[in-house]
């Protein structure tokens, strides 16, 4: 048996979290921008921050499991 859980979620918040798909921070001039399709250096560090944070919070600390077969 497959433990599919943390392949999902990290799917999942890697499309969530690429920055300019649905928002990012930080902006060119503003804190936060939604849909702009645009990314710059500091935008890709947050966003890269932020999954390492949420992938921790939820392989190690929920300790989510998805079984297969």
């Amino acid at each position: 048996m497959a433990d599919w859980g943390p392949v999902l979620i990290a799917v999942i918040l890697f499309v969530v979290l690429t920055p300019g798909l649905l928002f990012q921070i930080p902006a060119g001039g503003r804190i936060v921008e939604f849909g702009s399709m645009q990314t710059s250096g500091a935008s890709i560090l947050v966003h890269a921050i932020i999954f390492f944070g949420l992938i921790t919070i939820f392989t190690i600390a929920i300790n989510v499991h998805i079984y297969s077969g």
